[in-house]
C-alpha cells in the first residue's frame, strides 16, 4: 500500500464514551426517576440531550465515525442482555408491565426478586450485569435502543457505527440460571444466539448502519480450542450474511494470542485491536499471521484506561508499521473511554504544567484525531503538537514529584521478613480469641456507614470555607456518637466508625499521602449511577502524618467493644487510582505499602485491636492472561503483607473483597496471611464459601448475607438461610456474619432494619441445636 493510499484511507474513531455528561446529568436524571422527583419521559429526554451533546463533541474534535449503542443507563451488557431478550423468569412480568421499570429491576432488584449478579468487566473497575442463561433460555431480538440511537445519530448527518457486545463475549461472560444443570455451559447456546444477532444487523444494516462493531474482549483471556472453535463458527456464520453491513471485531485490554489468527481469517470486514501495554504484542502477532490485507484495521494506540499523555512519536511509530499490515488503518484509543474522566481542562486547581500530562475523554480524543492526521498528512502536519508532546513528556520524567531519594531507599531495604507476621495462623488465632472474647458466628459490617447529605455538605462547606475545621469536626463526632450508638443497640459484636469523614475510600488516602494528585471533577462510572473520582498517582508515595487514628481511638472511647481500624490495602490504592506509567507496579505497590504499614502500626499502638486492610481489587486486577499471574500475586500480596506484617500476634487483620471471580485467586486469599476475610457472597448465593472450602482454606471467613447493593431488605430468614449454607463449607468458629461490602451508597431506614435482620440471623442461627 503506498504512502499516498495509506493516507487517502486513515481516519479516527473511538469504542465508546463516557455517560455521564459534565456535571454528572444522567446520574442525577436516573436517581431522581427513581425517587419519582422526574418521569420516564424527562429522564429519556435528558439521555437523548447528553446522546446528542456527545456525538457533536466528537465530531467537532474531529473523529470521522462516532460509536453509537454505548449509551446506558446503567450497563452495556445488561442493555444486550435486553437486546438478546434473555430476561431472566423472575423479572419478565416487570419488564412487560414497564419496560424502564423491568430494566431497573434487573439491575437493582425489589424487595420481592433480587437482582442480577454484578461482578467486574474484566480487569476494570466498572462493574457489568452477570447475564443469567439455561438450557431452557430462548432469545429473541428487541433492537428498538440500538436502531434508535443509530437513527438519532444519522439525523445528525454524522457517520455512526452501532457498538455492540459480540455473541461469544456475550456467553462467555454469562453463568448458568439458578435451576440449571452444574456442568452447564452458557457458550453451548451459541447456535440459538446467532440468528438473534444476524437479526439485529439486518434491522441496524435496514436503519442505515454502514459498519457495526461487535466487541469480544473475552477472546484477550487464555481461551480453549473448543471456545476458540466457537469464535471462528460465530464469525463465519454472521460473515457470510448477505443481508449485513460490514463487520468491526473488536479486542481490547491485552494482546489476542492464540485467537488472533482465528478473528484474522473470519469473513468479516476490520478487526479493531488494541495496542497498548501488554498489548503491544499485537504488533507483532498481527505481522506473523500475515496482516490483514485488504480489511480495516482500527489501531487502539492512545491508552483508553489511564490518563496520561500519550507519547505521540513512539505511537506514530507502530501506526508507521501497521500501514504495511492493512489495508486501511484508522486510528482509535485501545478501548472505550468510559474508563476515563470527561475532560482534564476542568482540573483548574492542579498545578498548570502537571495539568499538561494529564490526558482524559476529551484530551485523548484530540490526540487520537492528531495522531490520524499525521498518519494521513504527514508528521509535517502535526510539528507545532509533536514539538509540545516532547517538552511535556520530558517535563514528567525530569519532575521531583516523580522520584524522592528517601522513599525509595526504604523500599529497596525491604527484607522477606518484613512481610511476614511473627507467629503463624494457628497460634495468633488462639492469642486474639483470649484478646477478643467474640461470641461464636461474630457480627460485623464492612466499614462505612450511610453518606448523608448532610455530610456530604458539611464536607463542602468546609471546603469552601462556610464552617472551620472546629465545627466540622464537632459534626464528624456526632455522627460517630450515633453509628457507635446504633449499632451497640443493634448488638452488633465489632464496631466500625462508619467513616463519615472519607469522601471515597482510596480518595481519602491519597489526599494525605505525597506523590498523589486529587481531581475535583475526575468522574467515572463504576456501576449503574455510582461514580467514583480516582486519583491520580503521580509520584513516589510516603506518609506524612497519621490518617485515620484520631476517628478511630474517639470511636472506641465511646464503647467497650472492639472498633475496627478501616484502611484501603495498597493494590486497590493502585487499581482504584489512575496509576504511574513510569515504573513498575510491583514498585509503586511496595511504597504504598510501607506507608500504609506505618498507620497500622500507629493504630495499634492507639490500642486498636481489629485492624481491616481492604482489598476489593486484588481480583479486578489479576491480569488477564494466565502467564501474567504469577510474577502479578507475588507482588501484589507481598505488598500486603507488607502492609500488615508489623504487628502484634493477638492483633486480628482483616481483609475484605467484593464483586469480582475469587475461584481461580483463593491461593492468594491465603498468601494474604489475613485472619479474617469479607468477601461478596449474597447474589452468588454463598458460591466463595464453598470455593474456601474446596481450597482447605484454614482461617475465618465472613461471606456476606446482604446484598448492599441492592435496596431491598433482607428478611432474617433469607439471612439465615444463607448462613446456614455457609455453614456447609466453613465450621462454626471461623464463620462470620457480615454485609457483602460498605453501606456508604444506601440509606438509613434500609440499613438499620437489614442490619437488625441480619444480627437477628446470627443469633438464631447460633441457638440453633
Amino acid at each position: 500500500m503506498t504512502a499516498k493510499s495509506a493516507a487517502a484511507a486513515a481516519g479516527a474513531t473511538a469504542y465508546g464514551y463516557p455517560r455521564q455528561g459534565p456535571n454528572r446529568e444522567l446520574k442525577r436524571a436516573i436517581e431522581g426517576y427513581w425517587k419519582g422527583r422526574a418521569t420516564a419521559a424527562e429522564l429519556r429526554r435528558t439521555a437523548a440531550e447528553l446522546r446528542r451533546s456527545t456525538w457533536r463533541q466528537l465530531a467537532e474534535a474531529g473523529l470521522t465515525e462516532v460509536p453509537t449503542g454505548d449509551f446506558s443507563y446503567y450497563d452495556h451488557v445488561l442493555d444486550t442482555t435486553v437486546m438478546v431478550g434473555a430476561i431472566p423468569a423472575r423479572h419478565r412480568a416487570a419488564v412487560e408491565k414497564d419496560a424502564l421499570d423491568g430494566y431497573f429491576a434487573m439491575a437493582r432488584g425489589t424487595q420481592d426478586v433480587a437482582p442480577l449478579e454484578m461482578t467486574k468487566w474484566f480487569d476494570t473497575n466498572y462493574h457489568y450485569l452477570v447475564p443469567e442463561l439455561g438450557p431452557d433460555t430462548e432469545f429473541t431480538a428487541e433492537t428498538a435502543k440500538q436502531v434508535g440511537e443509530l437513527k438519532e445519530a444519522l439525523a445528525l448527518g454524522l457517520a455512526a457505527r452501532p457498538v455492540l457486545v459480540g455473541p461469544v463475549t456475550y456467553l462467555l461472560l454469562a453463568k448458568p440460571a439458578p435451576g440449571a444443570p452444574a456442568d452447564f455451559q452458557p457458550l453451548t447456546l451459541l447456535d440459538r444466539l446467532l440468528p438473534v444477532y444476524a437479526e439485529v444487523l439486518a434491522d441496524l444494516r435496514a436503519a442505515g448502519a454502514e459498519w457495526i462493531q461487535l466487541d469480544e474482549p473475552a477472546l484477550v483471556q487464555d481461551r480453549t480450542p473448543a471456545e476458540l472453535n466457537a469464535a471462528a463458527r460465530a464469525y463465519r456464520d454472521l460473515g457470510s450474511l448477505t443481508d449485513r453491513p460490514k463487520l468491526l471485531l473488536a479486542s481490547y485490554f491485552d494482546r489476542l494470542g492464540e485467537a488472533l489468527p482465528v478473528l484474522a481469517k473470519a469473513p468479516v470486514d476490520g478487526l479493531a485491536l488494541d495496542f497498548t501495554g501488554p498489548a503491544a504484542a499485537n504488533l507483532d502477532d498481527l505481522a506473523a499471521v500475515g496482516g490483514l490485507p485488504g480489511k480495516r484495521l482500527v489501531a487502539g494506540v492512545v491508552d483508553g484506561r489511564n490518563i496520561w499523555i500519550n507519547d505521540l512519536g513512539k505511537s506514530l511509530s507502530t501506526l508507521a508499521t501497521l500501514l504495511g499490515l492493512a489495508g486501511r488503518v484508522d486510528v482509535a484509543p485501545s478501548c472505550s473511554l468510559l474508563h476515563v474522566p470527561l475532560d482534564a481542562d476542568a482540573e483548574r486547581e492542579i498545578e498548570p504544567q502537571i495539568a499538561r500530562w494529564l490526558a482524559f475523554a476529551r484530551q485523548k480524543t484530540a490526540e487520537t484525531v492528531t495522531l490520524a492526521r499525521g498518519l494521513a498528512q504527514g508528521t509535517d502536519r502535526i510539528a507545532a503538537e509533536l514539538a509540545a508532546n516532547r517538552a511535556d513528556l520530558a517535563s514528567r520524567a525530569g519532575s521531583p514529584i516523580t522520584r524522592n531519594p528517601a522513599v525509595r531507599a526504604r523500599a529497596a531495604a525491604v527484607t522477606a521478613t518484613d512481610a511476614r507476621r511473627s507467629l503463624p495462623y494457628a497460634e495468633r488465632t488462639v492469642a486474639q480469641r483470649a484478646h477478643l472474647n467474640l461470641p461464636p458466628l461474630p457480627t460485623t459490617t464492612i466499614g462505612s456507614f450511610p453518606q448523608t447529605g448532610e455530610l456530604r455538605t458539611a464536607r463542602a462547606d468546609l471546603t469552601a470555607g462556610r464552617i472551620d475545621r472546629e465545627t466540622y469536626e464537632r459534626r464528624i463526632e456526632e455522627e460517630i456518637r450515633d453509628v457507635i450508638s446504633f449499632q451497640e443497640q443493634t448488638g452488633i459484636d465489632v464496631l466500625v466508625h462508619g467513616e463519615p469523614e472519607r469522601n471515597d475510600m482510596v480518595q481519602y488516602f491519597a489526599e494525605q499521602l505525597t506523590g498523589y494528585l486529587a481531581t475535583r471533577h475526575g468522574w467515572v462510572q463504576s456501576y449503574g449511577t455510582r461514580y467514583v473520582r480516582p486519583p491520580v498517582l503521580a509520584g513516589d508515595i510516603s506518609r506524612p502524618e497519621p490518617m485515620t487514628v484520631r476517628w478511630t481511638t474517639y470511636a472506641q472511647s465511646l464503647t467497650s467493644k472492639p472498633v475496627k481500624g478501616m484502611l484501603t490495602g495498597p493494590v486497590t490504592m493502585l487499581a482504584w487510582s489512575f496509576v504511574r506509567d513510569d515504573q513498575p507496579l510491583a514498585e509503586t505497590a511496595r511504597q504504598v505499602a510501607l506507608a500504609l504499614r506505618d498507620e497500622v502500626n500507629d493504630l495499634e499502638a492507639a490500642g486498636t485491636s481489629v485492624i481491616q486492610v481492604d482489598e476489593p481489587a486484588l481480583r479486578e486486577t489479576l491480569p488477564l492472561r494466565a502467564e501474567d499471574h504469577p510474577a502479578y500475586l507475588a507482588w501484589a500480596t507481598e505488598a500486603f503483607r507488607l502492609t500488615t506484617g508489623g504487628v502484634r500476634p493477638d492483633t486480628q487483620i482483616h481483609t475484605h473483597m467484593c464483586y469480582a471471580e475469587f475461584g481461580d485467586i483463593v491461593q492468594a486469599i491465603d498468601d494474604l496471611d489475613a485472619d479474617v476475610i469479607s468477601l461478596e457472597a449474597a447474589r452468588s448465593h454463598m458460591q466463595v464459601a464453598r470455593e474456601l472450602a474446596a481450597h482447605g482454606y484454614p482461617r475465618e471467613a465472613g461471606p456476606g448475607v446482604y446484598d448492599i447493593h441492592s435496596p431491598r431488605v433482607p428478611s432474617t430468614e433469607e439471612a439465615a438461610e444463607l448462613l446456614r449454607t455457609g455453614l456447609k463449607a466453613i465450621p462454626a468458629e471461623r464463620l462470620w456474619v457480615n454485609p457483602d461490602c460498605g453501606l456508604k451508597t444506601r440509606g438509613w431506614p434500609e440499613v438499620r432494619a437489614s442490619l437488625q435482620n441480619l444480627v437477628a440471623a446470627a443469633r438464631e442461627v447460633r441457638s440453633a441445636p
